[in-house]
């Protein structure tokens, strides 16, 4: 039975019985940011398990996606080395939702496996609850068992909370689950005593678990009986599959053969030839298999979060294929055959073949750049460990923060190596550095005055309003004066100042803070800046009249224009997210944010740039936005009722029991607590000014709304009348008119580089009828600048036939960057070889090259030295002939 004719069975079994089929979410739960990824069948289910949101059936199977790489699910260690160890998996399950219970789960999950599957009824066991101080022995699954399936007392097995009882966390529903195990065979038999599921995981292999959710365990550790208890069961679709193909691997499977047999090929490592390698290519395997799922899933490489994990897992692949010897990009030629063997039942692999190839390709330049010389120095130090096998801290800590090699990639390599590290000394390290970093900062230490280095409350009342009369000045402190600056502050100096009541908006969430005035009796300061300090919001006054005292009161006044712009803008942050989402696609995710009075930016997760007929897209679905004129709602609610709503949180992201909702229309709706539009008409008009890339799976654009808009339209309008004037044609003509002239002046360039070239060709010719003669060789070197790289090679072949017998070389400049070609006769090749020649004239031009014994090439970084290269070659040459004698 192959994997897919194992998922069809699984569903139709239970579509037959009730059951709705519910697709597979994404890695990423969409609705979940307590979630890195999606790592049980249930995940989706949680809110419905919980009561928080009615479940559309009473009843639900599904083959659900799965990752397993951090927290308490993490198999990424064991990942290659054992046969059941994945990173992303697939996960086979039922649920009910209050509807049937531990009879009909066990009926139907005896059923499937021992009637549809077929699986002999003496090779399986079950385990059971057997009881703790916190809840029974389930009595009733242990009947069942022998009721319904007929199983003997001896292959059903009693165990304890830690294998058989699910908690979703610390308080909430759980209950007892019942797990069902397949004997692979007495000669797998690996426990000293009696083997048994309890006591030998080679031999018996888990295929699925039954969870009896019946019980709500509440914060005191009391459990109570769940008014309507419900079913939730795991079958690993790849360990059901090995079992059903007779295997005893996972990796012996359709699921993985396939991509085994592509990274063999890659690698030129027959699977099943060497252990070690077989480990390697596992790996591969299996890891190549959920860098496609993230990527599809809208994961792109980033050094936090989600991406780091993708980043992790992409870096241990290639660190595998560097142990196979493979030295180039090969996960490209890998990836396929996850994209060909899944992509029928996961048709997002293939709508996202593109972005996964290329992901990888530029990942693996990206470690061949940065983190190859780190691995090599690390090989280095372990290979020069003598007495405890232990790398130095130090040592450790230099690799890191001087080569940036990754802390985990480190562990792997010297748990391939058999070798510890000194992690106690590289957190001294760190420490050091850290600390290192702190010392070399300069400013106040905190509020003096009322306040006493605590976290000063200031209540924000920006939202609606942008003054307040009568704001009271709780803690100040002078800024950059000492230590201890004494207050009052004077004229002409900067205060930091801390308020029981504000309008003024702190920067945070990539909004930029408030600036305004502060006016109190003999008073007048002008806020620079708003920011969050170590105490709270923090004012930055610079003052103008008068004495700032603590305890004085104030009129706090925002600058409007300025606080409109910036609303503007922010409110024009919430569209372009939506846009991006619903043009680009549902991958995208906010990686940052600028909000300032005159520009937005916003960086989000994509992996290749925007296309131009992409961004005119984008920027017509936002305006189109601003002109319906939509409503621009702001309301605080629980963070769960938030995210039920569907409001998009940033994964990462501290969020307080009560938080803000910003929502337009049923187009955006996000968490936010920044300041905005009432409506979406006041932003005006919305511009995109410029896209690009600023790290790996990173990109950014920026934009401006309002008076910068009406601005930037002003500024086009006068370059086009300029325009017009220039080449004296109206606008209507101008592209036309320009592409003529350009068109002219491409062609007088070609001419003239032409006539330059031929004035090349004849003086290198006319120079060859007398060419250098040096220990009775004939040299001629020279520049080709102006020619092409063919060119220069026909050129050296021309020259080359003229002399009969010598040495040509050629060098010419290339924008910034050098290039040389030497040529040798055939009589000369073994006495000055072309290749050996040229490498050492590279080395002055700052570069590298070869090539074989008659023509090599080289290049450079440095043009400016190219005549001292060509001056060089003729001793170079002479040394050559000398010796050859």
């Amino acid at each position: 039975m192959t994997s897919r004719e194992v998922r069809r069975l699984f569903l139709d079994f239970f579509a037959e019985r009730g059951h709705r089929i519910i697709p597979s979410s994404p890695l990423v739960l969409p609705d979940d940011p307590t979630l890195l990824f999606a790592n049980a069948g249930m995940n989706q289910f949680k809110d419905a398990f919980t009561g928080r949101r009615r479940p559309e059936a009473p009843r639900a199977a599904s083959v659900q996606k799965c990752l397993r790489v951090s927290g308490k699910h993490n198999d990424l260690e064991q990942v290659g080395r054992t046969p059941r160890h994945h990173t992303f998996f697939e996960m086979l399950g039922n649920f009910s939702f209050g509807d049937y219970f531990k009879r009909e789960a066990i009926g139907w999950a005896w059923e499937l496996v021992a009637g549809r599957l077929g699986l002999p009824p003496d090779r399986l066991w079950v385990t059971v609850f057997g009881g703790s101080a916190a809840a029974p022995a389930d009595e009733e699954a242990e009947r069942l068992w022998r009721e319904v399936a007929g199983l003997p007392p001896e292959r059903i097995l009693r165990l304890g909370e830690e294998d058989n009882f699910w908690r979703m966390g610390d308080t909430g529903p759980c209950g007892p689950s019942s797990e069902i195990h397949y004997d692979l065979g007495e000669d797998l038999a690996s426990a000293r005593g009696e083997s048994t599921p309890a006591t030998d995981e080679r031999r018996y292999v888990e295929i699925w678990n039954l969870v009896f959710m019946q019980f709500d365990q509440r914060g005191d550790g009391r459990l109570e009986p769940l008014p309507a208890p419900c079913i939730d069961t795991g079958m690993g679709l790849e360990r059901i599959t090995a079992v059903l193909q007779g295997k005893r691997s996972n990796y012996d499977t359709d699921l993985f053969l396939p991509i085994l047999e592509a990274a063999s090929e890659v690698a030129g490592a027959r699977y099943g030839e060497r252990p070690e390698a077989d480990v390697s290519l596992r790996v591969i395997a299996d890891h190549a298999r959920a860098v496609a799922f993230l990527v599809a899933d809208g994961v792109v490489p980033a050094n936090d979060k989600r991406g780091y994990v993708l980043r992790r897992i992409l870096r241990r692949a290639i660190l595998h294929g560097r142990k196979l010897g493979i030295r180039g990009s090969f996960l490209d030629r890998v990836v396929p055959a996850v994209v060909h063997g899944l992509g029928e039942v996961y048709p997002e692999l293939v709508a996202s073949r593109a972005a996964i190839l290329e992901i990888c390709r530029r990942e693996e330049e990206r470690f061949a750049a940065t983190v190859s010389t780190g691995l090599d120095l690390l090989e280095e130090a372990i290979g020069k460990l003598a007495g405890p096998k232990v790398v130095p801290g130090g040592e450790l800590f230099r690799l890191y923060d001087t080569f940036g090699l990754p802390l985990d990639l480190a562990r792997d390599v010297a748990a391939e190596r058999g070798v510890e590290l000194d992690l106690e000394g590289f957190e001294e390290e760190l420490a050091k550095q850290r600390e290192r970093a702190r010392a070399s900062w300069k400013g106040g230490r905190g509020p003096a005055g009322e306040g006493g280095g605590r976290v000063v409350p200031t209540e924000f009342v920006g939202h609606r309003t942008l003054q307040v009369d009568g704001a009271r000045v709780v803690a100040a402190r002078a800024v950059g004066v000492g230590d201890e600056p004494p207050l009052p502050v004077t004229k002409g100096k900067e205060v930091a100042v801390h308020l029981d009541t504000t309008p003024f908006y702190a920067e945070a969430g990539g909004q930029v803070g408030d600036t305004g005035i502060l006016i109190g009796r003999n008073f007048r300061g002008r806020v620079v800046d708003t920011v969050r300090g170590p105490l709270g919001i923090e004012h930055r006054v610079l003052v103008e009249e008068g004495e700032l005292e603590v305890n004085q009161l104030v009129r706090a006044e925002v600058d409007r224009d300025r606080r409109d712009s910036i609303r503007r803008n922010h409110t024009a942050t919430h569209l372009l997210h939506a846009a991006l989402r619903e043009i680009v696609g549902p991958h995208v995710k906010q990686a940052g944010s600028l909000v300032a009075p005159d520009r937005l930016r916003f960086d989000f997760s994509h992996f290749a740039g925007l296309a131009d007929r992409t961004l005119a897209d984008i920027e017509e679905l936002v305006n189109e936005k601003i002109l319906g004129d939509e409503p621009v709602l702001a309301e605080e609610m629980g963070l769960d009722d938030a995210l039920r709503t569907g409001a998009v949180a940033l994964f990462g992201e501290k969020y307080g029991d009560r938080v803000r909702v910003v929502s337009i229309g049923d187009f955006s709706r996000e968490l936010c607590g920044g300041t905005h539009c009432e409506r979406t008409g006041e932003i005006g008009l919305f511009k995109l000014v410029q896209e690009r890339g600023v790290a790996s799976g990173t990109r950014r654009v920026e934009a401006i709304t309002g008076e910068g808009s009406l601005e930037r339209f002003r500024q086009t309008a006068e370059i086009v009348r300029s325009l017009e004037s220039l080449l004296a044609v109206p606008r209507e003509d101008l592209v036309a008119e320009v592409e003529r002239r350009l068109a002219r002046l491409r062609a007088l360039e070609r001419q003239l580089q032409r006539e330059r070239a031929r004035s090349v060709k004849e003086a290198l010719y006319e120079r060859a009828e007398s060419a250098q003669v040096i220990e009775g060789v004939k040299v001629l070197s020279g520049r080709a600048d102006g020619l092409d790289p063919q060119e220069t090679r026909e050129l050296a072949d021309a020259l080359r036939r003229k002399l009969r017998s010598g040495v040509v070389i050629l060098g010419r400049r290339e924008g910034p960057k050098a290039s040389l070609l030497v040529a040798v006769t055939e009589d000369l090749q073994g006495r000055v070889p072309a290749g050996e020649l040229v490498r050492e004239l590279a080395g002055i031009v700052g570069g590298g090259g070869g090539g074989k014994p008659d023509l090599a090439e080289a290049g450079g970084r440095d043009p400016s030295r190219l005549d001292e290269a060509l001056e060089a070659a003729l001793e170079a040459v002479a040394r050559r002939v000398a010796a050859s004698v």
